[in-house]
């Protein structure tokens, strides 16, 4: 087994923020050039921010929906901009984690079909239809997650809750390939 450490990245933190109070999106949207707001196509007003880079969808009932941060800590960062250019939020906003999407590089390609006929071992469910899509999905049951393998050795991980599970899955799928001779580097 090698020593190589994955080049893993945070692309999207998906999180979701529950207010204890109702918000008024017509003077938020008003107080805020910058916030689209059209109830007419959609219940919610989309506020863009550019430094950390993310959308917030912000709902009348409360709840706001962030898209684009790179981490947890930056999703929160978001609901401080938001208090500090005036959005009322009374009592304390309810934060969770919905998704986190990771890329990784393992350094080498990798044999897809001995990794879906070695599948048996790998602890998970395994898809793989080259015709349909150029990658195995591997529905990893330990931490829960779903990773796109592409032979070049990158993938794809998603449906992870916890940044310090992304690293944990990453190398879970290292090391079964390593252990199984499927990564060539």
């Amino acid at each position: 087994m090698s020593n190589f450490k994955p080049l893993v990245k945070i692309v999207n933190v998906v999180a979701t923020v529950t207010l204890p109070h109702k918000l008024d999106l017509e003077a938020i949207a008003n107080a805020f050039p910058s916030v689209e707001y059209h109830h007419e196509r959609f219940p919610g007003a989309v506020f863009r921010l550019k430094k950390p880079r993310t959308v917030m969808l912000l709902f009348g009932t409360g709840r706001m929906v962030c898209v684009g941060a790179k981490s947890e800590n930056e999703a929160k960062k978001v609901i401080k901009q938001l208090r500090k250019g005036g959005i009322l939020m009374t009592g304390k906003p309810d934060i969770a984690v919905q998704n986190i999407v990771a890329n990784a590089n393992l350094g080498g390609r990798i044999d897809l079909v001995g990794f879906c006929e070695s599948g048996r071992h790998a602890g998970g469910r395994i898809i793989y239809e080259p015709e349909q899509f150029p990658a195995v999905i591997y529905r990893m049951s330990e931490p829960k997650a779903v990773i796109l393998i592409f032979a070049s050795g990158k993938l794809v991980c998603t449906g992870i809750r916890k940044e310090e599970e992304v690293n944990i899955a990453v190398n879970n799928v290292l090391r079964k390939l390593e252990e199984q001779g499927l990564i060539h580097k």
